[in-house]
């Protein structure tokens, strides 16, 4: 904690005498509600106020997205994430934040997360915590079943378990998926299992590929699934809701982020935290893309008066010395993963969190660049990285969600959002 105190004091007096006050915006996280407690630490040691805009995901990305393209001003640190990096980077709306110094310590972040929020090696975000996914399971309740969860488990697998183990009456539900529209909600989740059932977003000339029947069978099984054996409401619930169903006892399974594990394997969070098990992602019929490549990080905006302060707060936000800060005052579940391979080397957290070699595993062997079966233009496993994605996610995502609620047919949505995409690529070029 000294070494990067010192540097933080160095800037500070060469550089900060009248910025005194940062706007943050950030995503409601755990682990972002944890910086934000633990932040009056940073007030104290910098004399730096924080001011605190924490908003559900879908509203933080609206409110970063046009305060940045519109140079409004209004943020002075920015979560964002994987997608938006390197895209905003390019578009110069973000600073380049390869100059925190040798104790932040570029080398101890692992490389893949490195790479995502790079432009030619330049860092634009710092990575928080860095994510895949994984299936979260009851133990006590397979144990029960006589059912044993494989350590790769396929979709027809998942539905037969959900099949058994699913309890309305007693508030147990077979399986809990994300299903509140959003390309980084339901269509994060929805991607990947298009990707294992052999589909893809585009073709190699950028035609939406929406009507294949790939995407008709994952999207079909998807509906099934959670019609049959899910919550009621299921179209409403995002990760945080179902995050909050899984840890109250009432899911038997979840697929979703790999970091949500600190979370459910926390006692004073979860009532589950016993009783869970975890294993990889499913696959359908292939391996490719099942599981999400993700990192949620801090960047600054160019528009932000305060960019020197703000690179103070993300070497702070960010470091190694921060984990320490967090392990110790939260225990060690609560630590952000997935960014630094000194986390990992740590045998107080390898002891604590036996989820953890499971998550690296995971998050390094991702691969956004080959995310399907058939070859495609873009990168992104549980997105498509080009500027339009995220409007063309979202819009997809609200027909998914009508079908899933039974406002429409898989069939109808997948029709509506086929047109929809080939008209926002059209309009913007790709094709004709």
């Amino acid at each position: 904690m000294k070494s990067i105190l010192s540097v933080i004091l160095f800037i500070c007096l060469a550089g900060c005498a009248d910025e005194k006050a940062l706007t943050i915006a950030t995503v409601n996280n755990s682990d972002m509600i944890i910086m934000q407690r633990l932040s009056p630490q940073f007030e104290a040691e910098t004399g730096i106020e924080l001011d605190w805009v924490v908003l559900e995901e879908n509203t933080l990305r609206q409110r970063v997205t046009t305060d940045i393209a519109t140079n409004g001003g209004q943020f002075d640190v920015v979560t964002i994430g994987a997608y938006e990096t390197p895209i905003w980077g390019k578009q110069d709306w973000i600073l380049p934040l390869d100059d925190l110094g040798e104790a932040y310590d570029y080398d101890d972040i692992f490389e893949p997360v490195k790479n995502s929020l790079s432009i030619d090696g330049t860092l634009y975000a710092v990575p928080f915590y860095a994510e895949s996914s994984f299936t979260f399971y009851r133990t006590d309740l397979f144990e029960a079943a006589n059912l044993d969860m494989p350590a790769a488990p396929t979709y027809e697998q998942i539905a037969s378990f959900a099949a058994t183990l699913h309890d309305p009456a007693n508030n147990q539900y077979g399986i809990c998926l994300r299903g509140k529209a959003g390309w980084g909600e339901n269509m994060a989740y929805i991607s990947t299992l298009v990707n294992t059932f052999g589909g893809r977003w585009f073709d190699m000339d950028w035609n939406p590929q929406l009507d294949s029947p790939e995407w008709a069978k994952a999207v079909n099984f998807y509906v099934d699934l959670l019609t049959n054996y899910g919550p009621p409401g299921a179209s409403t619930n995002g990760h945080n809701e179902n995050r909050a169903l899984f840890a109250s006892g009432n899911c038997a399974m979840w697929i979703d982020a790999t970091a949500a594990a600190g979370y459910i394997f926390n006692p004073d969070d979860s009532k589950v935290a016993g009783k869970t098990g975890f294993t990889r992602a499913p696959v359908a019929t292939e391996k490719n893309g099942s599981g999400w490549a993700w990192a949620w990080a801090l960047a600054i905006p160019k528009s932000s008066k305060q960019s020197e302060a703000g690179k103070q707060f993300l070497q702070w936000a960010t470091s190694k010395e921060y984990v320490t800060l967090v392990g110790e005052s939260e225990g060690w579940t609560a630590v952000p993963p997935g960014t630094r391979k000194s986390t990992y080397a740590r045998q107080t957290y390898q002891e604590a969190a036996p989820f953890a070699s499971f998550t690296q595993d995971a998050i390094l062997n991702a691969d956004p660049a080959n995310p399907t079966r058939d070859e495609v233009p873009y990168t992104g496993v549980q997105f498509v990285a080009i500027p339009e994605f995220q409007g063309i996610g979202t819009q997809v995502g609200q027909s998914i969600a009508a079908a899933l609620a039974g406002q429409m047919t898989v069939e109808e949505a997948l029709a509506s959002a086929q047109e929809a995409t080939r008209r926002t690529m059209a309009q913007a070029g790709y094709v004709k």
